[in-house]
């Protein structure tokens, strides 16, 4: 096997892990849009989102993926409130 054979690999095995790890926060995502529906509580919070992105960012290891790590959490925050609106509509 040539290293970009090795590299796509390991790749689809990171992708297999990714995969696993998004359904697992959109199911809790979708635990916090009943809770917010019960509570009557918005489904944006502003502050809450910002601190996410910021916590994650920090976690980085290597500050040159800062701003792609950074579009990658507003996507998937951005996924979540989604989610969350589709799982509050089925609920009323």
């Amino acid at each position: 096997m040539n290293e970009l054979e090795n590299c796509r690999k390991e790749i689809d095995e990171i992708d297999q892990q990714l995969i696993e790890l998004f359904e697992r926060r959109m199911n809790v995502a979708a635990k916090v849009a009943e809770y917010k529906a019960e509570n009557n509580l918005p489904i944006y919070n502003g502050e809450r989102e910002s601190q996410v992105i910021s916590n994650n960012v920090h976690r980085l290891k290597d500050d040159r993926y800062e701003i792609l790590a950074r579009r990658f959490f507003i996507g998937i925050m951005e996924l979540s409130r989604e989610l969350q609106k589709e799982v509050i509509k089925r609920l009323k």
